[in-house]
Order: C-alpha cells, then structure tokens, then sequence
C-alpha cells in the first residue's frame, strides 16, 4: 500500500474519533439539561406539597428521598457530582466516566422519576 492508499483509512479514523467525541459531548450536554429539570421538578412539587426552603440540586434530592420520590439516594447525589465535573469534559477519562454513569445509573433513575411523576399527575385532581 502506497501512502495515499492509506490516507483515507487515516482520515476515516479520525472522522470516527470526531464523531464519537461528538456524540459524547452531546450525551453530556443533555443530561445536564435533563439533570436540571428534573431537580427543579423535584424542588417545584415538594414546594406544592409544603415543603419551603430548598436551596438547590442537594437539598430537593435529600428532601426527595426522604419524601420516597426517589428510591436511590446515592445515585441522584452522584448526578450532582457528575453535572458539576460535567463543565471539565475537556478531560477525557472523566468525560467518558460521566458518559458512562449517564447511561449505566443517571437514565435509568430518570426513567424511574418520570414513572413517579406520571403516577401521581394521574392521581392528581
């Protein structure tokens, strides 16, 4: 193979690498998004349920869990751990440690939430 016979397996693997940096990026990015709406969702219903005085992502997780709207405590403070590294994702073994837990934990306890909520917007008067 000559060297122009190899320039494009060289320019398809660094295409495959932008690619999936890219979709990493992307993966992060909307679970800081999503990881901000769910906490406020959180802080918003407990607020309706009487419960004032939440200052911040911590305080509605805790109150959250010990108001059973969550069934893994850890794995939601893990989540704030991880949104708050989440602005250091030019590092790439900590990016991708957050892509991981993003798919493995953070989406599935975003599932379960949104599981809990529907339950009680259907019982909702």
């Amino acid at each position: 193979m000559t060297g122009s016979d190899l320039r494009w397996l060289q320019r398809f693997d660094n295409f495959q690498r932008a690619l999936s940096e890219l979709e990493q990026q992307g993966l992060i990015q909307d679970f800081e998004f999503t990881d901000e709406l769910a906490w406020n969702l959180l802080k918003d219903y407990l607020t309706h349920q009487g419960i004032a005085s939440i200052v911040g992502s911590r305080d509605a997780t805790r109150l959250a869990f010990q108001n059973e709207l969550i069934a893994d405590g850890e794995t939601w403070m893990a989540m704030i751990r991880s949104r708050n590294q989440s602005s250091h994702t030019d590092n790439l073994d900590q990016a991708q440690a957050i892509a991981h837990d993003v798919i493995a934990r953070f989406h599935p306890a975003f599932c379960a939430l949104r599981e809990q909520f529907a339950a009680l917007a259907d019982s909702s008067p």
